[in-house]
C-alpha cells in the first residue's frame, strides 16, 4: 500500500494577489524537494482557484510507498527548510494521510 499525503493550508493574507504571490513561493520551496527527498514518489502545491476565502488557499498533494517514508520526508533536512517558508505565510493547516 501507498501513502497519499494532503495537506492544505490558509495563509494570514486577505489581499488575493498575496495570496497567489505566497503560494507560489510555497510551489518552489515544496516542489523542489521532489528527486531531493528520496523516500518522495510525487509531490505537487496548487493554489485554490474557486470559492476565495471560503476554502484554503493552498493544497499539497504527496505520495510515498510507505508510512516509513512519509516519516522520512518529514524529518529530511530540505523539508524542515522549506517548511520554514510554509510558517511564513500559514496561520492555519489541516492534513489527511490515506493508504491507496
Amino acid at each position: 500500500m501507498s501513502i497519499r499525503h494532503i495537506v492544505m493550508w490558509k495563509l494570514g493574507t486577505d489581499s488575493a494577489e498575496e495570496k497567489l504571490a505566497q503560494a507560489e513561493e510555497m510551489r518552489v520551496a515544496l516542489e523542489g524537494l521532489n528527486g531531493v527527498v528520496p523516500s518522495l514518489r510525487s509531490l505537487t502545491v496548487r493554489p485554490n482557484a474557486l470559492f476565495i476565502g471560503a476554502n484554503f488557499d493552498v493544497v499539497l498533494d504527496s505520495t510515498f510507498d510507505d508510512a516509513e517514508g512519509l516519516a522520512a520526508y518529514a524529518s529530511h533536512p530540505a523539508h524542515e527548510e522549506a517548511a520554514q517558508v510554509i510558517k511564513k505565510y500559514a496561520v492555519e493547516r489541516t492534513a489527511v494521510d490515506y493508504e491507496f
